[in-house]
């Protein structure tokens, strides 16, 4: 009997259909238009967060190898950031390149600031002239590495905008 009755609807031009209606395939490219129009936005965004990282993470690191060495040597190391060229390093290591949408602020000893360079300079009984380093993303938001003067530690805190 079920043959019988698939057998009728063939004949009165009753089929399955078989591909994609024309309102299925609209939907599906609106789709992929709005996914690719937030590639963009999301790609920037996340290149912005890992420049920041990045920046975080290097300059961190390298005022604590400014530490270790001045420590293991027995002589002072100097860590310095050139507001103006924005390149920090070490001394006797190459420059790193501040990323253009990070701000840095330095709080620094008079002594250790001269032409837009600010520095901090790690001494070999484990202290260092102390200060702190801003790095804001444009939001506001950002971290401040801040250098303790009687111990020469390096320490990491959150800035809120």
């Amino acid at each position: 009997m079920y043959a019988a009755a698939a057998f009728s609807n063939r004949r009165r031009g009753f089929q399955r259909p078989s591909g994609f209606t024309l309102v299925e395939l609209l939907v599906v490219f609106a789709i992929m238009a709005m996914l690719a129009a937030l590639t963009p936005l999301a790609y920037d965004r996340f290149k912005a967060t890992s420049e920041y990282r990045d920046t975080v993470r290097t300059m961190m690191g390298q005022m604590r190898a400014a530490r270790q060495k001045a420590l293991t040597e027995g002589r002072e190391v100097r860590f310095s950031l050139d507001m103006r060229q924005r390149v920090y390093r070490v001394d006797g290591a190459a420059p790193k390149v501040l990323p253009t949408s990070l701000d840095v602020k330095a709080t620094v000893a008079s002594t250790e600031t001269a032409q837009n360079v600010a520095a901090i300079r790690f001494l070999p009984q484990g202290g260092a002239t102390g200060g702190s380093i801003e790095i804001l993303r444009p939001t506001g938001a950002g971290t401040r590495l801040r250098v303790d003067w009687l111990s020469g530690r390096v320490t990491q805190e959150a800035l809120l905008p």
